[in-house]
């Protein structure tokens, strides 16, 4: 028998990949997934024995550096649980700042949006169910991540129509939009070794990595038919890698757009590019 307070010490410590604050917190969504239990609650005897075999074994995948988002199968977003899957990336706090831009900067109602490379539709759904009636489109390359992002939108009674697109070869079948939306692929495969092993390992490489030749091919082309999808006046959203904000920034000047703004997360990084068409 232990107490609360010393399983969760005890489990945490056996996650030697993560920092001791992080690891604790891990265990206690685990925890609470499989068995109600908040870290806020007094519990003075636990007794592990009587745990269900699958929170052992989600155990030993938290263990093995799993994120626990693939393990539970869900990621929270902008207020919101979605559904993910190794097929699509887990949704991050970087995005949701990009999310809450775009709706606190757009309030006119019925605005046409798209965005490119959804994965599990976290931007779209949330842009369709906190904005006023507006009309969404999203497109991912990757089938796997459709079916994530489709099952989303059910779960969560969002209007987005998902489709199948190649933004590298193909333009999605939509015109006349006022916000064109992209978190694409941004870290060189060079930056591969700086990573985290439970990102490395786990997260699909599609939607993680481009070229060390050509850092910036999915901002170059996605602005490059930004002007053909966006009506005039209409707006081009970026998450961007925080050591390429200058170069974004000058390829969507020299594209054409105007007002663009590279802006901080709230961790100080340049994480977003904004621009008019």
């Amino acid at each position: 028998m232990s107490t609360f307070q010393e399983l969760l010490s005890s489990w945490a410590s056996k996650l030697s990949i993560y920092e001791k604050q992080e690891a604790e917190s891990l265990v206690s969504w685990l925890l609470e997934h499989h068995l109600g239990w908040r870290r806020t609650q007094i519990l003075d005897q636990v007794d592990e024995e009587t745990f269900p075999t699958k929170l052992v074994e989600d155990f030993e995948r938290l263990k093995t550096g799993e994120p626990i988002q693939y393990i539970m199968g869900k990621g929270p977003f902008y207020g919101r649980e979605f559904i993910v899957s190794s097929a699509t990336l887990i949704p991050r706090n970087e995005t949701e700042e990009l999310v809450h831009m775009i709706i606190k900067e757009n309030p006119k109602a019925g605005l046409r949006i798209l965005d490119i490379g959804t994965g599990t539709g976290c931007i779209p759904i949330s842009l369709a169910l906190e904005m006023n009636n507006p009309e969404v489109f999203a497109v991912d390359i990757s089938e796997e991540a459709l079916e994530i992002a489709k099952k989303n939108g059910d779960v969560l009674n969002a209007n987005v129509t998902f489709s199948t697109c190649d933004i590298l070869t193909q333009t999605p079948d939509v015109s006349e939009l006022d916000i064109l939306v992209s978190n694409p692929p941004y870290i060189p495969e060079q930056e591969k070794t700086e990573m985290h092993r439970n990102v490395l390992d786990f997260e699909p490489e599609l939607a993680l990595f481009v070229s060390n030749e050509d850092p910036l091919i999915f901002y170059r082309t996605i602005a490059e038919k930004g002007k053909q999808l966006l009506k005039s006046g209409g707006k081009l959203y970026f998450e961007i890698n925080e050591k390429y904000g200058e170069e974004v920034a000058e390829l969507m000047q020299n594209s054409g757009y105007s007002e663009v703004q590279i802006l901080k997360d709230l961790n100080g990084k340049y994480r977003i590019a904004v621009g008019r068409r």
